[in-house]
């Protein structure tokens, strides 16, 4: 096992009513490999065994009429206080603010992050307004729920911690980074159906290939 080039771990605390949607991703890189150095312990947190009820009743119609059923804050509430031990609380919203390349680099420096993830028409906005500390929507269009943008906050945040990524140096030049999005790659063959690799890239010309890269690495 490689040792952390730092001793820390993230405790990723997932409410959520379908816990099985993340089992798949979670046993596949780069969770795997940041759960066998230890960087991370990730708890999937049913969010029905905090029903109001013995039915696991999670959710109601909204007052003031509408389509659709609202997650409760009451047994958000109480799955929070028995899970959170004083880390983040994010939740996934359209309404929350845009996920960025900072955001995830201030999220990869905390020890403990619960994400709540909504399903049906929405949430009680008392969660929002109270209970989080973090709102974030991770772009303008609608899903059925919070699972895979949850998936999306923990990957990218995954990514940045130590002895994760096997080439840890590919983070410097990713896209995002100093605000630019990464310049144009190649591969064999050097001409693909009459789709040919530019030039400099084959010349070996160190200089004039790092030239051709930052010309062509798009500003965000």
């Amino acid at each position: 096992m490689l040792l952390l080039k730092k001793k820390s771990m993230i405790t990723f605390n997932i409410i959520t009513l379908f816990p099985e949607l993340f089992k798949a991703h979670l046993e596949n890189l780069p969770f795997r490999r940041a759960g066998d150095l230890g960087a991370i312990k990730i708890n999937l947190i049913q969010l029905r065994d905090f029903a109001t009820d013995k039915r696991g009743t999670v959710d109601d119609k909204p007052f003031g009429g509408g389509v659709g059923m609202i997650l409760m804050i009451e047994p958000i509430y109480k799955a929070l206080e028995k899970v959170n031990n004083g880390g983040r609380i994010v939740l996934l919203s359209p309404r929350g603010k845009k996920l960025n390349q900072e955001i995830i680099k201030n999220l990869s420096k905390e020890k403990e992050i619960t994400i709540i993830c909504g399903r049906y028409e929405g949430i009680d906005t008392r969660v929002e307004e109270n209970l989080a500390t973090d709102v974030i929507s991770i772009g303008d269009y609608v899903l059925s729920g919070g699972e895979l943008p949850a998936l999306v906050l923990m990957e990218a945040i995954v990514r940045l911690l130590p002895n994760v990524l096997e080439k840890e140096d590919a983070i410097k030049i990713e896209s995002f980074e100093e605000g630019h999005l990464e310049y144009p790659q190649y591969t064999r063959p050097e001409d693909f159906r009459g789709m040919k690799v530019p030039k400099v890239l084959l010349s070996g010309n160190h200089k004039e290939i790092e030239k051709w890269r930052k010309q062509n690495s798009k500003k965000v």
